[in-house]
């Protein structure tokens, strides 16, 4: 259902995901030192998120989640669940400074998500558990181009500090 919204093949999914690759980088990095925008950010990127995943549709759903420990990440459907994850995610590790803390709280989303479809049949959602497995994947790529951004933030902060003085601000970088 999100692929038919979000990518009309593959192919343009993995285009978008190297194009995440070159632009997270550089959108943490500028976002380093400005955590309220990257704040604001953060709720603004729940909305589509939200809007795709718990959406009302006209199928009717039975109660349950299919299992499924091994999906194809690179068809289009886990694909754009895995691109769903990424921005949210990398927003949400420069609003924290905190990427594996933002990876866990992505893939602790996506599981409430599931769960909520899983439960709420009315909605038309399918709960599977390959829609976490690529969401979390999202998740984990989005906090690791955030710590590559803030840790470039972080070097480019001491380099200044270390030409100029003590009277720059170094910006921190806390893993957990």
């Amino acid at each position: 259902m999100i692929a038919t919204l979000l990518l009309p093949s593959a192919a343009v999914g993995m285009t978008v995901l190297a194009a995440f690759a070159i632009a997270g980088p550089l959108t943490a990095w500028w976002l380093a030192s400005r955590h309220r925008t990257a704040g604001v950010l953060t709720a603004a990127a729940l909305v589509p998120l939200a809007l795709l995943t718990l959406s009302p549709t006209r199928r009717s759903m039975t109660f349950g989640c299919a299992v499924d420990w091994s999906p194809q990440l690179t068809a289009a459907e886990p694909l754009a669940n895995v691109l769903l994850f990424v921005p949210f995610t990398l927003l949400l590790a420069v609003a924290t400074q905190r990427p594996v803390r933002a990876a866990l709280a992505g893939s602790v989303l996506s599981f409430g998500i599931e769960g909520v479809q899983a439960v709420v049949t009315q909605i038309g959602r399918s709960c599977d558990t390959s829609d976490w497995i690529a969401n979390t994947t999202g998740a984990a790529i989005g906090a690791t181009l955030a710590a590559v951004g803030l840790g470039f933030a972080r070097w480019q902060a001491r380099t200044r500090v270390d030409a100029q003085g003590p009277t720059t601000r170094e910006v921190p970088l806390r893993a957990w």
